[in-house]
C-alpha cells in the first residue's frame, strides 16, 4: 500500500470515528415525531408501513434492535444509532470521494508519495468537506433519529464512491465488478429510498469520461442514457416487473383456473430463466457490456426484492399492515403511492380550472374465493382543457392553497389563467427560493429559527449575522427579542461554508471542468430536479429540507475544495508545501467550526423524551378498552411506537381518521390487536370496497325530527335501488337527512362507567345532532357506524389535535379528560367557551399525577419546533383545569395543577407566550399573587420585546409579520385588565408605564397602520 492510500484510508476512518461520536452523542434516546415512531415499530415487528415501503430500512434496523435484548425501552436508541452509524458511513464516503477528485486536482499523474505537502492538501480538503457535512443542518437532523433519509444518504455516497473506485481501476482486470455491485446497491436501495436513483446520471457521465473521448454529441447523447436509465430503473423496472407479474397471476388463476400465486411463481421461473439465457448467451459471443448491464440489471432485481418480505409480512396480517400488500396487485399499489393521488408535472390543470368530468383507468382486483374479482377501476378526473397548460405549477384547488397562489404570484382566479409568467413566478418564489434556497442557506449560511413559517420575516428563514445581507430581507438583526434569541436555532454562520464552497467550485471548474461538471450533477439532480418533480403547493405540513440532503452532500464537495484553493495559492506565493497544506486546512476549518459550534445546541436531542411521553399521556388519557380517534401523524405514530414498542396501554385502539377512508384500514380494525377488541361495525368488507361508500350524500328527503342513528346506518347499507340516490354518474347510498338522534339507556351509561354515578341525574335521554355540509365521507360513516353498534361498551375519545370537522356536529356532549375529549350522553356545561366540559376528577388525576413531559422542564434539552408549539396547548389546559376547579372550589388542587405547569414547561426551559395569561389569570383567582406576578411580569416582557422589535420594521416587512403585533398588543392588555382586576398596584404600575410606550411604538410604526 502507497504512503497515499494508508494516510488515506486512516484518515478518512479518523473523520469517521468524529463524525459517528458526533451522531451517537447527540441522538434522540427514543422516538422522534412524524414518521420515526411509525418507522421503529415496523422494523421492530417487521409489519408493513406506509407507501411505498422501506423493507431494506426495516431489515436493517431490525438487526440492530436485537442488540437492545429485553429491553423495549432500548430499541428506538439503537434504531437512531444504526442512522447516526449509516450518517457516520455517509461521511466516510464523501471523504473518499474529495480525496480522489482532490488528488487529481493537485496530484495530477504525479507520483502520490513524492509530495507531503499534496498529500495533506488532498487530506485537508476531505476533513473540511467531510467536516462541513457533518455539521450541515439538515443532515444532522435525520442523522440522530429513526428515519429512512440517514441510510438513504449512505446509500447515495457510497455508490458515488463506488463508480470512483471504479474509474481508478477501470482498466484493471476484472474492474466491472464495480458497476455489479452498484447494481445491487441501488436495488437495495430502492427498499429504502428512491432518492439514490437521482445519483444515476453522475455515475453514467463518470462511465463516459472514462471509456470514451469527449465530444459535444456524446455528452448530449450521456445526459439523454442517463435520464433514460433513471427513468427505466424508477417507471420501468420498479413497477414494471410487478406489473408483468399481475398480469400473468391474472392470466393463470382467472384464465387457466389454478392456485393462488401461480402466476406470479411462474413469472419469476421465466424471468430468471431469460436472465441465466442472457448471460450465457452474452458470454458466449463475447458481448462483455451487454452481459455487465445485464447482470447489473439481476443485481438490481436481487436488491429490490427485498420486497418479498413485505408481501410475506402483509399475508401475516400484523397489527400494522398499512395498504395491505399481501398480493401482486396490492403489491403494484403499493409500489405506485396510489394511495396519495398524483399531481400534475409536465402538463396539466391549474388551479382555477373547473372539474367537468371523470374517465376509467385500469382495473383495481382484490382476491376473491377462489379468483382476482374487479373491484373498481381507477378514477382520473378530468378538468377544463381551457383552464390547463405546460408545466403547471400552481394546481391544488384547496382554497388556502389558491388564496396564497394569489399572494405570491398576483394570479387572478375565478376564470382567468394564469399566465406563464406568474406560473414561473410561483416557481421561482416558492418552490425554488422558500423550498430549496432557503434551506439551502440554511446549511452553509445560517438560520434565523426553527419555527415553520409560511414566507413570514420571522419564522424559519436564513440568516448570516451579517447585517448587509439579512436586514433587507427580514428586518433589523441588532437588540432582537428574547423571542429569537432564545430560540435554539439561531445559527449564523456569516455565510463562511458558503462562501469556502464558492472558492471551491470555481477553483475545480479552472482545473478540471469534467470533475465539476460530475459534481454538479449531483448537485442538481438532488437539489433543483427534486423542485421541479416534486411540485409541491403551499402550506407544507413540515419543512422539507431533509429531501434536499444529497445537494448538500454535493457542496460540501466544493466546501472541501477551497482547501486546494487556499493551498495553492500559498504554494505559488512560495510558501512551503507542508505550510501551505496546514494553513489551507486550519483556515477552512472555520466553516466546520463554526457549523458545529452554532448547531450543536439545536441538533442534540440526547435527554429529549418529548414525543415518547406525550404519546404515553394520550393514552393514559382513555378509560380501559377505549378507542381513539386520532386525526395526523404526530398524534398517531408516536402512539403506535408506544403501544407496538413498548406495549403502553395495548387495550387502546387509536384510529386514524385520515386512513379511515380506506377499506384495509378499517378491514385491519375488524380484527383483535392485542388487548383491543375488534370495532363493532355492522357494515361488511364488501359494501365498502373499493368505492362503495366512499362519499355518502346528505339528501334531505323532508324526515320530521331526528332519525335513530341505527336506522340511518341501516339505511344507508341498503343495496337496494330504492334506497339509492340517482345521478348521471351513477347511484349512490345516501342520508336522508341530517338529523340525528341516539337514545340512551342509563343504566347502560352507569353500569359501563360512562358517567360518574353523581352526575347520573345528567344523563339524557337521547343525544341529538345535526351533521353539516352535503356529504360525508367514508372515514366519519365509519364513525357513526361505531356509534351506532357500540352500546357504550367502549369508551370513545377524540384526540383534542383532530379538527373540529371531525367531530360530526357530536361537541356538545364532550368531556375533557387530558390530552382527548370523552364522549359522554350528557350535555357539555363549558363555563369558558372552550370544547367540552371539565371532567375535573379524571383530568386532575391525568394532568397533576400520571402525565410525564419528556423533560421539558430541562433548558438545556433541545425541544424542538413541535414540541414547543404543542406545549402552547397544554399550558392552556393546565390552566383550563385550575380554573374550573376553582369554579368547583377545590382551590388547593387548583394551586397545584398551576405549579405542576410551571413546573413542568418553566419559562426558562419554553419561552412563556399567550397561552400564560390564563395561568397569570388563575393565580390570580387564587390569591397567589407573587407567583402570578411572576409570571406576568415575564409574559409583558417576552411581547414588550416583540412589540419594541416590530415597531422597527418597515411596511413591506410589516406586510410579511402576520398577526404577532396583534397578539402581542392584545396579550398586553389583558395582562393590564387582570393586574386592575385584582388590584395589583405595584405591576399595574410597572405595565401601564410599559403599555403606553409600546401603545405609542404601535400606533406610530406600520404595523399600527396595517
Amino acid at each position: 500500500m502507497s504512503r497515499y492510500a494508508l494516510i488515506n484510508n486512516v484518515t478518512g476512518w479518523l473523520v469517521f470515528a468524529i463524525a459517528s461520536f458526533v451522531y451517537i452523542s447527540t441522538i434522540e434516546p427514543t422516538a422522534s415525531w412524524w414518521d420515526c415512531g411509525e418507522y421503529i415499530s415496523a422494523s421492530y415487528k417487521l409489519m408493513v408501513g406506509h407507501e411505498p415501503g422501506a423493507p431494506m430500512f426495516q431489515l436493517l434496523a431490525r438487526f440492530f434492535t436485537l442488540f437492545a435484548g429485553d429491553d423495549v425501552m432500548q430499541v428506538a436508541k439503537w434504531v437512531n444509532i444504526m442512522s447516526a452509524l449509516a450518517s457516520g458511513f455517509t461521511i466516510l464516503f464523501l471523504f473518499w470521494s474529495i480525496t480522489h477528485f482532490g488528488k487529481k486536482l493537485v496530484i495530477g499523474n504525479d507520483d502520490p508519495n513524492a509530495d507531503l505537502g499534496k498529500i495533506l492538501a488532498v487530506m485537508g480538503s476531505g476533513i473540511v468537506g467531510g467536516l462541513a457535512y457533518t455539521f450541515s443542518d439538515s443532515f444532522w437532523f435525520s442523522a440522530v433519529e429513526g428515519e429512512v433519509y440517514a441510510l438513504s444518504s449512505m446509500f447515495t455516497a457510497l455508490v458515488f464512491w463506488v463508480i470512483l473506485k471504479w474509474e481508478s481501476v477501470a482498466d484493471e482486470p476484472h474492474s466491472d465488478r464495480y458497476l455489479v455491485l452498484l447494481g445491487l446497491l441501488f436495488g437495495m436501495s430502492i427498499g429504502v429510498h428512491l432518492l439514490n436513483l437521482l445519483a444515476i446520471p453522475a455515475i453514467t457521465f463518470v462511465y463516459y469520461f472514462k471509456r470514451y473521448a469527449p465530444s459535444t454529441k456524446g455528452f448530449i447523447l450521456t445526459g439523454i442514457v442517463s435520464v433514460v436509465i433513471v427513468g427505466v430503473v424508477q417507471y420501468g423496472i420498479i413497477p414494471g416487473v410487478v406489473s408483468l407479474a399481475s398480469k400473468a397471476e391474472l392470466l393463470f388463476v382467472n384464465g387457466f383456473g389454478m392456485p393462488f400465486n401461480s402466476g406470479v411463481t411462474i413469472f419469476a421461473i421465466a424471468l430468471v430463466a431469460a436472465f441465466v439465457f442472457g448471460l450465457r448467451y452474452t458470454k458466449k459471443k463475447n458481448h462483455p457490456l451487454t452481459n455487465t448491464a445485464i447482470l447489473s440489471v439481476l443485481m438490481i432485481l436481487i436488491g429490490y426484492s427485498a420486497y418479498t418480505v413485505t408481501v410475506l409480512r402483509s399475508v401475516a396480517d400484523p397489527p400494522m399492515n398499512e395498504s395491505a400488500p399481501d398480493n401482486v396487485f396490492a403489491l403494484q399499489s403499493y409500489l405506485n403511492r396510489e394511495q396519495y393521488g398524483d399531481r400534475p408535472l409536465f402538463v396539466g390543470h391549474y388551479f382555477n380550472a373547473d372539474y367537468i368530468d371523470r374517465e376509467e383507468g385500469a382495473a383495481q382486483y382484490y382476491q376473491a374465493e377462489d379468483r382476482y374479482e374487479i373491484m373498481g377501476r381507477k378514477q382520473i378526473p378530468l378538468y377544463d382543457p381551457k383552464m390547463s397548460g405546460i408545466f403547471p405549477r400552481m394546481y391544488s384547488n384547496q382554497p388556502h392553497h389558491v388564496e396564497e397562489y394569489k399572494n405570491i404570484t398576483g394570479a387572478k382566479g375565478g376564470k382567468v389563467k394564469p399566465t406563464m409568467g406568474q406560473n414561473l413566478a410561483f416557481l421561482f418564489k416558492y418552490q425554488v427560493g422558500h423550498m430549496y434556497m432557503r434551506y439551502f442557506m440554511w446549511n452553509f449560511a445560517g438560520r434565523q429559527n426553527d419555527v415553520q413559517g409560511n414566507r413570514e420575516i420571522n419564522r424559519g428563514n436564513w440568516v448570516s449575522g451579517i447585517a448587509i445581507f439579512d436586514e433587507w430581507r427580514i428586518g433589523p438583526q441588532d437588540d432582537l427579542p428574547v423571542s429569537m434569541t432564545s430560540n435554539k436555532a439561531y445559527n449564523r454562520f456569516y455565510m463562511i461554508p458558503l462562501f469556502l464552497g464558492l472558492i471551491g467550485l470555481f477553483f475545480q471548474y479552472y482545473k478540471d471542468r469534467q470533475s465539476t461538471w460530475l459534481v454538479f450533477l449531483m448537485f442538481f439532480m438532488t437539489g433543483l430536479a427534486i423542485v421541479l418533480y416534486l411540485n409541491q403547493y403551499p402550506y407544507q405540513p413540515r419543512e422539507r429540507d431533509y429531501a434536499y440532503a444529497g445537494s448538500f452532500y454535493a457542496y460540501a464537495f466544493w466546501i472541501g475544495f477551497s482547501v486546494l484553493a487556499f493551498y495553492d495559492f500559498l504554494s505559488k506565493k512560495k510558501v512551503p508545501r507542508v505550510a501551505a497544506a496546514a494553513i489551507g486546512t486550519v483556515l477552512c476549518l472555520s466553516g466546520p467550526y463554526l457549523m458545529a459550534k452554532e448547531g450543536w445546541d439545536d441538533h442534540d436531542r440526547s435527554n429529549r423524551y418529548a414525543a415518547r411521553d406525550i404519546a404515553v399521556n394520550y393514552l393514559e388519557t382513555c378509560a380501559p378498552n377505549a378507542i381513539l380517534f386520532t386525526n395526523g401523524d404526530n398524534d398517531t405514530f408516536p402512539l403506535w411506537y408506544a403501544q407496538e414498542v413498548e406495549g403502553v396501554r395495548t387495550d387502546v385502539r387509536v384510529v386514524n381518521l385520515s386512513l379511515f377512508n380506506t377499506t384495509w384500514y378499517i378491514d385491519q380494525l375488524r380484527r383483535k390487536a392485542y388487548e383491543a377488541d375488534p370495532l363493532p361495525f355492522s357494515f361488511t368488507e364488501d359494501q365498502l370496497r373499493g368505492d362503495n361508500r366512499l362519499q355518502i350524500p346528505i339528501y334531505d328527503r323532508g324526515v320530521e325530527g331526528n332519525v335513530e342513528l341505527a336506522e340511518l346506518m341501516d339505511f344507508v347499507s341498503r343495496e337496494d335501488k330504492q334506497y339509492k340516490l340517482q345521478t348521471r354518474v351513477g347511484d349512490y347510498n345516501y342520508l336522508p337527512t341530517a338529523n340525528i338522534k341516539l337514545t340512551i339507556d342509563s343504566a347502560q351509561i352507569l353500569a359501563t362507567g360512562t358517567v360518574r354515578p353523581d352526575q347520573a341525574d345528567r344523563i339524557v335521554k337521547e343525544m341529538t345532532w345535526s351533521l353539516k355540509g352535503s356529504a360525508i365521507t367514508r372515514n366519519h360513516l365509519m364513525v357513526l357506524d361505531i356509534l351506532a353498534n357500540n352500546d357504550w361498551k367502549r369508551p370513545v375519545y377524540f384526540a383534542v389535535t383532530v379538527g373540529s370537522d371531525n367531530y360530526l356536529g357530536l361537541e356538545r356532549y364532550f368531556q375533557t379528560e387530558g390530552l382527548a375529549y370523552r364522549l359522554v350522553p350528557m350535555e357539555s356545561s363549558s363555563r369558558d367557551g372552550q370544547t367540552g366540559e371539565v371532567n375535573t376528577v379524571a383530568m386532575y388525576e391525568n394532568m397533576v399525577n400520571k402525565f410525564q413531559w419528556g423533560n421539558m422542564h430541562l433548558p438545556e434539552v433541545y425541544h424542538g419546533t413541535e414540541t414547543e408549539r404543542m406545549s402552547l396547548n397544554y399550558r392552556s389546559m393546565y390552566a383550563r383545569l385550575a380554573n374550573a376547579l376553582i369554579a368547583e372550589d377545590k382551590k388547593e388542587l387548583a394551586l397545584k395543577t398551576l405549579d405542576r405547569c410551571m413546573e413542568a414547561f418553566p419559562h426558562e426551559s419554553i419561552l412563556l407566550n399567550f397561552s400564560a395569561a390564563g395561568i397569570v389569570e388563575a393565580y390570580y383567582k387564587l390569591e397567589e399573587f407573587d407567583k402570578g406576578n411572576e409570571v406576568a411580569l415575564k409574559l409583558a416582557d417576552v411581547y414588550g420585546q416583540d412589540i419594541d422589535y416590530f415597531s422597527r420594521l418597515d411596511r413591506t416587512q410589516v406586510s410579511r409579520l402576520g398577526n404577532d403585533p396583534d397578539i402581542a398588543m392584545s396579550v398586553m392588555q389583558k395582562l393590564l385588565i387582570l393586574a386592575r382586576m385584582h388590584k395589583q398596584d405595584a405591576v399595574l404600575e410597572k405595565l401601564e408605564e410599559r403599555f403606553a410606550d409600546l401603545e405609542e411604538k404601535y400606533l406610530s410604526s406600520p404595523i399600527g397602520r396595517k
